[in-house]
This record gives structure tokens, sequence and C-alpha cells, in this order.
């Protein structure tokens, strides 16, 4: 029997992502969040114009979308109400939000260089998707939520999950990514039953 509910968020699973950007100083910083969806070579993520990352992302219009493995929850958790401004909303510290300076070493991870946009890659991260801004939305008005469509400019694939003979693909069952279910965190299980869209629409886009 289905009950009518009135639940303060919609967060019904999607993938961590470890989102690095520049601040005004040119260190980096680091935010995890899970509000992004993907299509085609483009993302679009949802977040606070509050935040530092939305910040920088409207000053430099760039980024690096990391997504974290199952295997980095501790590391992100870290991350969990820290923020890169130093002025906290009275909001954002009522919660238990506090300033951290260096991210990076918070969640002791590691910064690489990026090929095309000044953000360092997480060296940790098994996916690392360069990206630039193309769009910034207001969403939900009067509230703070901007929506911000991200074009994905080079992406970073470990060999590790990568199909085996095929070097375009990821394979789904090697790649666990960090889910946040209703700000828990989880990841997925095994396959349980093989798609028939899988084979038509990998041999329509498979040039190797």
């Amino acid at each position: 029997m289905h009950k009518t509910i009135e639940p303060k968020i919609f967060y019904f699973g999607t993938p961590v992502v470890l989102i690095s950007t520049l601040n005004e100083n040119g260190t980096p910083n680091l935010a995890p969040m899970s509000s992004a969806w993907w299509l085609n070579q483009s993302c679009m993520l949802g977040m606070s114009e509050n935040s530092q990352t939305v910040t920088n992302l409207i000053r430099e219009r760039e980024c690096v979308l990391n997504l974290p493995s199952a295997a980095l929850v501790c590391s992100v958790d870290k991350l969990a109400l820290t923020t890169g401004k130093r002025h906290i909303l009275e909001e954002k510290r009522n919660m238990g939000y506090e300033y951290v300076e260096d991210k990076f070493n918070r969640a002791n991870l590691t910064a690489g260089f990026a090929q095309l946009v000044k953000a360092p890659v997480v060296n940790e991260c098994l996916v690392q998707l360069e990206a630039i801004v193309k769009n910034i939305h207001s969403f939900d008005e009067p509230s703070a939520i901007k929506a911000i469509e991200m074009k994905i400019i080079k992406t970073h694939i470990d060999e590790s999950i990568l199909v085996k003979g095929k070097k375009n693909y990821i394979d789904p069952e090697k790649w666990k990514p960090l889910i946040m279910n209703f700000c828990d965190f989880f990841s997925l299980g095994g396959k349980i039953h093989p798609s028939r869209l899988a084979k038509p629409f990998i041999s329509q886009y498979d040039n190797d």
C-alpha cells in the first residue's frame, strides 16, 4: 500500500562527484556532491550559489569532475560539513560546517595535473572528467540553488576498469561508484540481469 508523504529531500541514489576547482588565490578547492545527472558529453550539477565551488565555477568557468569509487568512502566522508568559504553562513555554521583550507589533505587525497583545465584531478579517483561551464540557471527561485551545465572536454579513466581490448569502454562490472542514497553511502552489487539495450548500443558506437 502506498502512503502519501512529504519528504524533505529527493536523493534517490546518484554517484558522488568530487568537484575540484581553483580558488581566487590559485589554491585548489575540493567539494563532494551528488546532485548530478549526465547526458551524452554533458553534465548538469545542482548546487547552492553560497558554496565556494559555485563561486569558483562562476569565476573560472572550469573544473574537474572526479568520480570516487566505493573504496574512497572514508576520504569522501572526511569532506562532509567542510567549506572552502572563510565566512560561513549562520545556517551552515549551525549545521556544523567548518572552514578547511586544504581539503585534499583533510581527505588524504592527492592532486594531479589536468590536461586542459587549471583545476587539479584527484589522483585516487578512477574517473576524472575535465569540464567547462556552458550555462548557469537559477533553480527553484527564490532558493540559492543553481543548475550548472558542464561540457566534458577530456576524459581520464583508470585502465583497471576498462573493457579488455576496447579503450573507449568502461566495464560496468569493474566500476563500483560511490552512491549517495538519501544522505547515506552505498555502492553497486553484481549485475542482476543482462540488458537488451547493451549489445546494439555498444555496436553502434564501437569504433575500436
